[in-house]
């Protein structure tokens, strides 16, 4: 049976292992602090640790605060809130300053399906990938979350880290390899159909893409791409030189985040047919996350049966 994790435990085991290794971190939450991990942080290190109510622009601005006194602030909500509620605060006292803020997003995509269509963040990153200074991620599983935390903790400057909310399956080992604007290549069984895919929708990319080569004998190149912004130009161009097919699977919005940055890469150095695998460009329905998934062709059948599709246009 294969391992699950969250990736928001993994955010509040990254922030406790940052505070005890000697970074000078900070955390801001919005009555989140237990349900994003940062209860970890606040057992051993409570003064280290700040709650602004259910108040995300206030949690903004303290972040901001503690930046510009030299901390490493972490101001921690759920997507929804950090890129809509919050984003006047985000856009102007974060990012204008470029101050070295890094935002950490909870129940991205469908994640937060139970709660309804007010707390789903379908648009998050396309919202907040068009803001200068903010470097965007979207880790895959808790592995790959506890090495972006920590990576991009280290680097200054405002970034807006993507996560999900219940355990999701493991899919990488402690030693995730991770450079902000690189891309990570994880199937390469011939130039038939090239699949670019990002957060922890990977989960159902990576099945679907494998019994697309090995039970259809398709030539399928994977990557994925643990941050939008910035994102990796020459692994996509590279892809589009040298495959017959191409699609974007990502858990979001159609317009946006990751198949818009590839189509805007493209247009640029190598203009070419993308297709994309989506969530609909409308309010979708209410449900458990693996309901959704299903039903807007996002898990690995659904998104086998369009890859299979593709191929045979």
């Amino acid at each position: 049976m294969q391992d699950m994790k969250s990736t928001r435990e993994a955010f509040g085991v990254a922030l406790l292992e940052l505070a005890e290794e000697g970074l000078d971190v900070a955390a801001v939450t919005a009555d989140t602090s237990k349900s994003m991990g940062v209860n970890l942080l606040k057992q051993k290190h409570p003064e280290r640790c700040f709650d602004s109510g259910i108040a995300e622009q206030n949690m903004m601005m303290i972040a901001a605060g503690l930046a510009a006194a030299g901390k490493t602030a972490f101001a921690v909500s759920y997507s929804v809130f950090t890129s809509m509620r919050a984003l006047e605060q985000l856009r102007t006292f974060i990012c204008y300053p470029n101050l070295n803020v890094k935002v950490v997003a909870g129940l991205g995509g469908f994640s937060a399906g139970i709660e309804g269509v007010t707390h789903m963040a379908l648009e998050d990153l396309g919202i907040v990938r068009c803001i200068p200074n903010l470097m965007v991620a979207s880790p895959s599983d808790y592995y790959a979350t506890i090495a972006i935390a920590k990576a991009l903790a280290r680097q200054h400057g405002p970034a807006y880290i993507r996560l999900g909310r219940d355990p999701s399956p493991v899919l990488f080992g402690q030693g995730y390899s991770f450079t902000p604007g690189k891309a990570n290549v994880l199937l390469d069984t011939g130039n038939d159909i090239g699949i670019i895919t990002t957060g922890i929708i990977l989960s159902e990319v990576w099945p679907a893409a494998r019994m697309l080569a090995e039970q259809h004998g398709v030539g399928v190149r994977l990557i994925e791409m643990p941050t939008l912004k910035p994102i990796d130009e020459a692994a996509i161009v590279s892809l589009a030189q040298q495959t017959t097919h191409m699609v974007t699977i990502e858990e979001h919005n159609l317009t946006g985040a990751l198949y818009s940055a590839v189509c805007e890469v493209l247009c640029r150095h190598h203009p070419r047919k993308v297709h994309a695998i989506a969530a609909p460009d409308r309010f979708t329905q209410s449900g458990t996350p693996d309901e959704l998934i299903e039903c807007y062709g996002l898990n690995s059948a659904g998104i086998l049966k369009q890859l299979e599709s593709i191929c045979e246009t």
